[in-house]
């Protein structure tokens, strides 16, 4: 274990080196409002990718798919693995759409307000800001009970350096001080990542002890046909997909991209490469239970890897959590502010660009509080996040639909969700009872709402279709 103060000083030292490099960045290229919410049709192909698989690849990586490895095996790691990559290309035809419909738009809720009005607009927002307050939360917990390994640094210190370092740089640099960091933290995560792989590898002295362990203990995590690893990874699968539609820092990157092949290509390749990374670090849960190891199967990678490394990559070990978690919290950071600003811009049009940037960029210090709070506790956030996955299946049908038809409404829309929401919850588990009915819940709630809108298209008075023509006039540019 590492000393408290020299760990608490390397903290420092490499948060403090991302936010440096992404205050010059943004002090280098400092740009309009537009720049600092969506930094429209400036990205590349590499940037787009990079910057998505930055994103991607939060802490969660080191204890979420070896634990899901534990007790779903193969099945449940291929399908977290695929789940990751889903909602990357799910987004290229409704990212398509969407430039095609609104080219100047920044957010998902604007497209909600005027597609379907207020009452919609309402339950998108309140799902999406659920959704991102549970992610950074996670996040942030992560890279806290990670230090807690190393060194015995209180959960709350590792929290404030973390938010305020990525603060500092995110609140003055927006999105492009975001994407920056993003390529910047992928030259230390992926080295560090196949480091770790390789060391992992050594430490369980190759596939021949683990494969014989689980053959003689769980020999069910092996067997892709296993009933209640399918289901696990089922499960993963569903739940990912949908939550990734709600992210606010997806939509800002596929505006970002320079053209409609460039969002494509970035999105595509971006979760493709996230693939690989994701199922190897689930091969360290099955390495875990081969192996005999016990206890909590959340620091899985730890258990494994720790006692076999040298100090100066235990110490390496702190810039790797840092770059995953900081280039995870600077997109929630980034895309909050992105929704305070244009949201701000609707209902009090006559603010001025420079108010606008100032409120963007502080107001988003209020999120930092409560976030530092529930990380400094070390709670496990997971049920929230299912919870956050339900909320985002039963609006995605309804949200999404209205891309496309133009006869869909929002009472219909609001009807819709809310009745999926109702059946999800129906048998959503309770907080601590086993998720027996979870993939029941997930497929219900991303089910329902479909059923429902046919019914009411087929049953409901016609309605005026809605003119799409209308979502283009109404939404310009910031700095219009």
């Amino acid at each position: 274990m590492l000393a408290n103060t020299s760990t608490i000083l390397w903290l420092l030292l490499f948060a403090g080196g991302f936010a440096i490099a992404g205050v010059l960045y943004a002090r280098h290229d400092r740009g309009s409002l537009e720049d600092y919410i969506v930094a429209r049709n400036s990205q590349s192909t590499t940037a787009t990718i990079l910057t998505l698989l930055a994103s991607t690849l939060g802490a969660w990586i080191l204890f979420a798919p070896a634990q899901a490895a534990t007790w779903g095996g193969l099945a449940a790691v291929i399908g977290y693995a695929l789940g990751a990559v889903s909602p990357r290309i799910l987004m290229i035809p409704l990212g398509k759409r969407m430039r095609e419909l609104i080219p100047q738009g920044h957010t998902l809720t604007e497209f909600v307000i005027i597609r379907y009005g207020k009452r919609m607009y309402g339950l998108t927002l309140i799902i999406m800001l659920f959704f991102m307050f549970i992610a950074l939360t996670a996040e942030i917990t992560a890279i806290a009970k990670l230090v807690a390994l190393l060194a015995p640094v209180p959960l709350w210190a590792t929290a404030a350096i973390v938010m305020g370092a990525t603060l500092l740089y995110t609140s003055y640099g927006g999105i492009r001080a975001s994407i920056f960091t993003d390529k910047v933290q992928m030259l230390v995560i992926v080295p560090l990542l196949g480091l770790l792989a390789v060391l992992g590898w050594r430490a369980t002295g190759g596939s021949t002890p683990v494969i014989s362990g689980l053959q003689a203990n769980a020999p069910q995590l092996l067997n892709l046909s296993d009933p209640i690893g399918i289901k696990a990874g089922l499960t993963f699968f569903v739940a990912i997909l949908l939550t990734g539609l709600f992210h606010q820092g997806n939509w800002q990157r596929v505006y970002a991209a320079r053209d409609v092949r460039t969002m494509r290509n970035g999105f595509l390749l971006g979760g493709l490469l996230a693939m690989p990374v994701i199922f190897i670090m689930g091969l360290f849960g099955l390495a875990f239970v081969g192996l005999g190891h016990g206890g909590d199967s959340s620091v899985a990678v730890f258990s494994i890897v720790l006692p076999h490394i040298p100090d100066w990559f235990a110490i390496s070990l702190i810039p790797l959590g840092l770059a995953l978690v900081m280039s995870t919290a600077d997109t929630v950071i980034s895309a909050v502010s992105s929704i305070i600003a244009v949201d701000i811009r609707r209902l009090v049009p006559q603010t001025s660009k420079t108010t606008l940037m100032a409120l963007s960029r502080w107001l988003i210090f209020l999120l930092a509080i409560p976030v530092m709070i529930a990380a400094s506790q070390g709670y496990s956030v997971l049920y929230l996040y299912l919870l956050a996955d339900l909320f985002c299946s039963a609006a995605a049908f309804p949200v999404f639909f209205g891309l496309f038809s133009r006869r869909y409404d929002g009472a219909t829309a609001v009807v819709s969700t809310l009745f999926g929401l109702a059946a999800g919850l129906f048998l959503f588990p309770a907080s601590g009872a086993k998720p027996e009915y979870l993939l029941e819940s997930f497929l219900l709630a991303a089910l329902v709402p479909v059923l429902v809108s046919a019914i009411m298209l087929r049953f409901r008075q016609p309605r005026p279709h809605f003119d799409f023509a209308h979502l283009k006039m109404a939404i310009r540019s910031l700095d219009d």
